[in-house]
């Protein structure tokens, strides 16, 4: 049959969405060398557009020395940061002698050990360790090799981000312009609504994880403290900025503290403890603290989210993992907004309550009509009419 209406089938905008998806995926691939500093500038200066305008419209500066001072605090911020670790990291370097022949003799307690437990001799440990680490080395060598591989670009674009933030803080009305006129065909409502909303879905995820990451911070050092670990501030703070890398971060931040403490303390159950702290650490971190204060803003299930990690370390390598949820998170806004699209913004979201209940797949097919409600009033109201005619006396008729 022919299409009247002059409509395509839904199928083919699915899947002309998709390739457009692939090809745009393919070209950031391409150009991240150029790509990524944006990318990186786009999601800062949509967290410090709150401190542009404060400069803007509090102060009275203009737009431009506005945007200059937002650059300026940023720099500062991350500045601080990065002095911070460094200057930790050359005093923990001072002793690094001692604590590598501590670390030595953990080694060695921990060689015996295994000795007396298993009767493996050392070179047969050093085998089975050498054998093992080798399979695994085989199957994510090529990973981390590509998510550290893009370093150097990263370092360079450290150049450019702060340039490419001022001019999207300063031109910030002229790109919205852009969009109503690319977008003629569309309620210019719809477009603002779609903007405010990625808007709101970055900031609040950018505000959201720093105010994280310092509730992580306090909680990783007050656990350092009280296993007397020293340097506790340093490796307490190291974890909760590896948050960056989402899932991953925290547990990679306690391998150092948990070295450090094998090699200062007489006894492993200090490293141990340390694991575990920092362990219940990140669960409170994901079932408490982040939906307490992201909120449902954010709303991306953990199995998409973790496959969008996956794709931005292949794409993009470590910068890939750090861009993965704000980008997938204003992804699921785009979507949500293109009717052929929908299903995938859904996909990406977080499922609802029903989703999550026990006979939850007959209430799902009775929803969409495959299978037919229980007929359970009728049946009770058959049950009561006839238990009446029972019950009632049969007159003999009067004639």
């Amino acid at each position: 049959m022919e299409n009247k209406t002059g409509k395509r089938p839904y199928s083919i905008e699915l899947a002309s969405s998709l390739f457009a998806l692939a090809l745009i995926i393919g070209f950031l691939y391409v150009t991240q060398s150029v790509v990524v500093p944006l990318l990186f500038a786009i999601i800062l200066s949509m967290t410090l557009y709150p401190v542009a305008a404060f400069f803007e419209n509090k102060l009275r500066f203009g737009k431009a020395l506005a945007s200059i001072m937002a650059v300026i605090v940023a720099i500062l911020v991350i500045s601080t940061l990065l002095w911070f670790i460094i200057h930790q990291s050359i005093i923990i370097g001072k002793d690094a002698v001692a604590i590598q022949e501590k670390v030595l003799v953990a080694l060695e307690s921990i060689q015996n050990w295994i000795q007396s437990q298993f009767g493996l001799e050392r070179s047969e440990v050093i085998e089975k360790v050498q054998e093992q680490g080798n399979r695994v080395l085989e199957n994510v060598g090529g990973y981390i090799s590509a998510a550290f591989g893009s370093i150097g670009s990263m370092l360079a674009g450290v150049v450019l981000v702060p340039i490419f933030i001022f001019f999207l803080l300063y031109y910030r009305d002229f790109f919205k312009e852009f969009f109503f006129k690319s977008f003629k065909n569309t309620d210019n409502k719809k477009i603002h609504g779609v903007l405010s909303k990625i808007y709101q879905v970055v900031q609040s995820y950018c505000l959201g994880l720093v105010t994280v990451m310092g509730i992580v911070a306090v909680l990783n050092t007050a656990g350092l403290m009280l296993m007397g670990i020293q340097y506790a501030w340093f490796f307490g703070s190291l974890a909760s900025l590896l948050m960056l890398l989402p899932y991953i971060g925290i547990a990679i931040g306690s391998i150092l503290p948990a070295l450090f403490a094998l090699a200062t303390k007489d006894t492993g159950f200090y490293a141990v403890g340390v694991i575990a702290w920092f362990q219940v650490v990140q669960f409170l971190e994901g079932n408490v603290i982040t939906p307490n204060i992201v909120g449902g803003k954010v709303s991306i299930n953990p199995l998409m989210a973790i496959i969008a990690i996956l794709l931005g370390g292949m794409i993009f390598g470590l910068a890939g993992l750090i861009l993965a949820l704000p980008m997938t998170a204003t992804l699921k806004v785009i979507f949500d907004a293109i009717p052929s699209m929908e299903p995938i913004g859904y996909l990406i979201g977080e499922p609802e309550k029903e989703h999550l209940k026990r006979n939850a797949t007959q209430e799902l097919l009775q929803k969409w009509g495959i299978v037919r409600k229980p007929k359970k009033v009728y049946k009770q109201k058959v049950h009561e009419s006839s238990a009446e005619d029972t019950s009632s006396p049969q007159l003999p008729d009067q004639k």
